[in-house]
């Protein structure tokens, strides 16, 4: 849910800051006050491409900012993750996009620095647009064909054929592998079984190959690692040793203890000393005797570390590189063997993994031939209601010449608005007024499983009537009780059923013309007088009578 929105130096806008409710909202005003500037500002925050135009004269940049709720924020919180940017705090998203005069644009994600591309994947989560020039999803063949699978109530099915799909691909793409594997020659198979032992001989882990490095490390420096451990190993317990010179002074020690029973733990304390140091004298001694590599050791060792060298200069410096390098050597190898029987068997198993695939894109079509019918009855009878009582909708599948990852056809909406008109395709309607009562008809059947939580409408009320417009308005209504709608409108009848009213006006009376957005949905006052406006004359006693009658209690 959209719950705040701050709008700087956008066109004629100066600043406004906006907080939301749920539910729906309706936007109203003059003709060319401006309302354009408030969805201008959302669809900047979904990711839409805007110029510099936009940026109110005189002024260095504009600004949008908004912050969104979600009750439940794992789905948006998957995709964020995706996009490496940070997770919601407390179901709460925040975007920012600065556009300046003079430098490059800004986005920021929840905080962090994020680009246009994400903010659009992003905006298909929280917004759909329904208006002229918005990017609008229901017109998009592949939204069309989710929609008609979650109405169908789908899940099972279209994960049971993507099991069987990825199947029947992997099988494919194994198949396309070994028709272009290269055919080795003799010298070549030769070539790699001796690269391949060169390999294996080493033990290739990250724990044996730190070893290996370390070893040789150490026998490089095995003499002056000698020379200094004998020479430390020495001054403790030599001739004139720490170790000597302290055992005198543990014995005054034990002296004094016999005089003053108070100094015991000070002796002790010595003692403890004493004992440290005789460890420290065994292993540094160790250490010195260990660095006596025999030759045959030390050639071994140098044998083992030339043929690692030698490993990373062919296959790359990680252990990990070289075991990837030798896995594709065995792999080349073994394409060499039975290649044709190799292909005889896989075609076997790609036939049967093929016939599954289309056994189980026959069940996901079958259930989804079978919602069609009821979606279009149900949308049928909402587009009816809506004002087009000769409409024609449907939903047509089409035959794919291939499986598909989504099945083995297409789903697409057509729509015809008069009789005795073929239906079109959605994106081929061109009233936007007609396509916007469209979408709505969808919105209200669809309500309960479409998942954006925020729906905007622009222009749906466009060349409709009064008895109309309070079925639209109802339809938003009912809508706004799974989804928060925000609904720019021309019509009172619209506008009365919302729970949330915004007002944009234009002042003209200055040096120059600015806009502001104001709340009127706490002031009744104010929103009957908005709605005498809106029916003709906010003076008029027939017009304010009638504003207090849509309005309700």
């Amino acid at each position: 849910m959209l719950q705040s929105l701050r709008i700087r130096n956008l066109a004629l806008l100066e600043e406004v800051e906006l907080e939301f409710e749920g539910g729906f909202t309706a936007v109203t005003g003059e003709t060319g006050a401006g309302k354009s500037i408030l969805l201008g500002a959302l669809s900047l925050l979904a990711g839409a491409r805007a110029d510099k135009t936009v940026i109110r004269q005189g002024a260095a940049a504009c600004e949008v900012e908004a912050a969104l709720f979600f009750a439940d924020s794992r789905k948006l919180d998957a995709a964020l993750a995706a996009l490496d940017l940070p997770p919601c705090d407390d179901g709460v998203l925040i975007l920012k996009r600065s556009l300046p005069r003079d430098k490059a644009p800004r986005i920021s994600v929840n905080g962090s620095l994020a680009t246009l591309t994400a903010l659009q994947e992003l905006g298909e989560q929280w917004i759909d647009f329904h208006g002229p020039g918005e990017p609008r999803r229901l017109l998009k063949e592949g939204c069309q064909r989710e929609l008609l699978d979650l109405f169908a109530k789908n899940e099972a099915a279209l994960e049971k054929y993507r099991t069987h799909f990825r199947a029947w691909r992997q099988l494919v793409d194994e198949r396309e592998r070994l028709l272009g594997a290269e055919k080795l020659s003799a010298d070549q198979i030769d070539f790699l079984k001796v690269q391949l032992a060169k390999i294996d001989a080493l033990e290739l882990t990250e724990e044996a190959i730190a070893a290996l490095e370390r070893d040789f490390s150490r026998q490089q420096g095995a003499q002056e690692i000698t020379q200094l451990a004998s020479g430390l190993s020495h001054g403790l317990s030599g001739e004139d040793g720490l170790l000597g010179r302290l055992a005198a002074l543990l014995r005054e020690a034990r002296q004094l203890e016999s005089l003053d029973a108070a100094s015991q733990p000070l002796a002790d304390r010595l003692h403890s000393a004493s004992v440290e140091l005789g460890d420290l004298d065994a292993e540094f001694s160790s250490l010195a005797q260990s660095l006596n590599f025999d030759p045959e050791q030390a050639e071994a060792l140098q044998t083992k570390m030339n043929a690692w060298l030698e490993l990373k200069r062919k296959h790359g410096a990680k252990v990990e590189t070289v075991i990837a390098a030798r896995d594709e050597m065995r792999r080349r190898l073994e394409l060499q063997g039975d290649v044709e029987g190799s292909l005889r068997k896989l075609e076997q198993e790609i036939a049967d993994a093929g016939k599954a695939a289309r056994k189980a894109a026959a069940e996901l079509r079958a259930t989804r031939e079978k919602a069609a019918g009821s979606l279009e009855k149900a949308a049928g009878k909402v587009i009816a209601q809506l004002g087009f009582k000769k409409a024609d909708f449907r939903v047509r599948l089409a035959a794919l010449p291939e499986l598909a990852p989504h099945g083995d056809c297409t789903v697409e909406f057509l729509f015809s608005p008069n009789v005795g008109e073929a239906p079109l395709p959605l994106n081929r309607i061109a009233s936007s007024g007609e396509l916007a009562r469209v979408m709505l008809a969808l919105k209200a059947v669809l309500a309960a499983i479409d998942d954006v939580p925020l729906l905007v409408f622009d222009e749906v009320d466009a060349n409709v009537g009064g008895e109309i417009g309070r079925i639209v308005g109802e339809k938003m209504a009912d809508i706004a009780a799974q989804h928060q709608v925000l609904c720019v409108t021309h019509l009172p009848q619209v506008a009365a059923q919302a729970q949330n009213h915004l007002v944009v006006t234009k002042d003209q009376s200055g040096d120059r013309a600015a806009v502001a957005i104001e709340p009127i949905h706490g002031n009744r006052k104010q929103r009957v007088g908005e709605l005498a406006r809106m029916l003709g004359d906010r003076s008029a006693k027939s017009a304010l009578a009638h504003a207090e009658e849509l309005l309700g209690k």
